[in-house]
């Protein structure tokens, strides 16, 4: 019998999940950020129209910017659509963009978009502040993964 998978807090709808982040680098830290959108892109993640490849959050002035995260064009909207891949601005407190902006500037991490979701009807997401592994550390990670999975096999199959 497989485990069961987590599932989200009532009131939040999965939209997409960067699982391509959790490979690549390794999350020290995760926040939450809203965004703010057009009403044809609210449409098209609503169809799980999102792709995460080469999507980043990089800071420009005293505001932080989503930049490269690809949302389909809506397919029903006609001049009202939107540019797929546009810079959108991500709502976070003053206070947290000055603690971000210190630990992206002094470590040397960045900022990387690991969830889209609905909560309570308004678009958010995870970000992580990440660290890239080398690919040594990729194959080490994967490998470690792999044993706790049979570890997890075996004491089940005892059970």
């Amino acid at each position: 019998m497989r485990p069961m998978a987590k599932q989200p807090p009532s009131g939040v709808k999965p939209i997409a999940r960067n699982r391509k982040a959790f490979h690549d680098y390794e999350v020290l830290e995760q926040l939450e950020a809203g965004l703010v959108l057009q009403g044809s892109e609210v449409k098209s993640l609503r169809a799980g129209q999102v792709s995460f490849t080469d999507a980043h959050a990089r800071f420009k002035g005293a505001e932080a910017w989503l930049m490269d995260l690809n949302i389909a064009p809506y397919p029903m909207a006609t001049w009202g659509n939107h540019a797929p891949k546009r810079p959108r601005k991500l709502l976070l407190h003053k206070r947290e963009l000055g603690k971000l902006r210190d630990k992206l500037d002094r470590q040397g991490l960045a900022l990387v978009p690991l969830d889209l979701y609905f909560k309570r009807g308004f678009a958010k997401v995870t970000l992580g502040v990440c660290r890239g592994r080398k690919k040594h550390d990729k194959r080490e990670a994967l490998k470690k993964k792999s044993d706790q999975r049979d570890m997890a096999r075996q004491l089940s199959e005892r059970r």
